[in-house]
């Protein structure tokens, strides 16, 4: 899609999701014209900016630990470790029944999710080159990695507008997907021709 030669893209992500949007406008900076952002994970500009302990070492943590479950073969114990951990204690357990085995078999991933979240090493002054509007949404609720993150690239990216949610934490696009979708479509009906 950003290779094709028709008009930019208004690219919405949460999350991993939101990384790779901010990457590719990084990239392809012609292709893309807004950005509406939930919570982009870019761990790596925390550490980049102060050595641990900081702000990234809960996420840090739980991959760890999850990882440590599935070495020794609980996948179960993985998927509650990083459930909890984005959505609060006793999430896992009053999940329903049903939805807890393919996120369990997700953990495999978790390892590789780690990295993708450490490992970017793009610094964070290269995201003032982003001359384009940006919605950046976070929960008031959210992890304070998340947090940190949304405080760093906030204070960057030259034409953003934030919008703190008050009840919701890092998976709001998952639990109050109204509110969120309704803030991404004002912003992409005041921003885009």
């Amino acid at each position: 899609m950003l290779s094709a030669p028709e008009h930019p893209a208004a690219l919405v992500g949460h999350s991993y999701g939101a990384c790779v949007c901010l990457l590719a406008a990084l990239i392809r900076p012609s292709r893309v014209r807004a950005l509406a952002l939930y919570e982009p994970t870019l761990f790596s500009l925390l550490d980049g900016e102060t050595e641990r302990p900081n702000e990234a070492d809960g996420v840090r943590d739980v991959v760890v630990a999850a990882a440590s479950a599935l070495d020794d073969g609980q996948p179960e114990r993985a998927a509650e470790r990083f459930i909890d951990y984005w959505m609060g204690p006793g999430s896992w357990r009053s999940m329903p029944e049903p939805h807890k085995p393919p996120v369990a078999a997700a953990m495999k991933a978790v390892r590789r999710w780690g990295h993708a979240l450490f490992a970017e090493r793009t610094p964070l002054e290269a995201f003032r080159s982003l001359d384009l509007p940006v919605l950046y949404m976070l929960g008031k609720r959210s992890t304070a990695s998340a947090l940190g993150v949304a405080r760093l690239l906030a204070a960057v990216l030259p034409r953003v507008h934030v919008i703190e949610f008050d009840d919701l934490g890092h998976m709001g696009p998952v639990t109050h997907s109204h509110l969120v979708n309704e803030a991404v479509e004002r912003f992409l009906t005041a921003t885009l021709p």
